[in-house]
């Protein structure tokens, strides 16, 4: 059973989410700490499932991924199975980074990145209009980002 978390396990995750490559001393040297309860907690925050994983956060354009498309899409059934199905293809993808199922107008939200329109019309084309079941989709492409963060305001909490 996950504990809840104290001002100190929010100290310690704002301060992953900032930084994930932080050594355990530094963090500690912030909260006035010493580094064995530091790294105590982390290791229990990552064992109870509040960190799920390290990532370093890449920049799409840099790479050569300069065109983000949010895609919603209606399926033609609501069963399990299509969902289920629908879930298990996605997942395949490369080119999706993110899926989410949705109230509204879609039963999901999804997130591609690519290289370029062409590259968005292949996958369209030779991946996502493939599969049988769906029924709606609709493609919004990204012209310039406001915001994107992964960081959760702790002080919500």
């Amino acid at each position: 059973m996950a504990h809840s978390l104290d001002k100190i396990d929010t100290q310690i995750l704002a301060l992953l989410q900032k930084d994930s490559n932080r050594t355990t001393k530094s963090i500690a040297t912030e909260l006035g700490m010493t580094t064995s309860p530091v790294f105590e907690r982390i290791k229990k925050l990552e064992q109870e499932g509040y960190i799920k994983k390290y990532v370093a956060v890449l920049d799409n354009k840099k790479i050569g991924l300069k065109l983000t498309v949010f895609i919603g899409i209606t399926l033609q059934g609501h069963t399990r199975s299509y969902l289920e199905k629908f879930v298990k293809e996605i997942n395949n993808f490369p080119e999706i980074v993110e899926c989410h199922r949705v109230s509204g107008n879609f039963d999901y939200l999804l997130k591609l990145v690519v290289e370029d329109i062409e590259a968005y019309e292949t996958f369209i084309m030779s991946k996502l209009t493939l599969l049988p079941y769906l029924g709606n989709v609709q493609s919004l492409i990204t012209l310039s980002t406001g915001k994107e963060t992964n960081e959760i305001d702790l002080s919500r909490i």
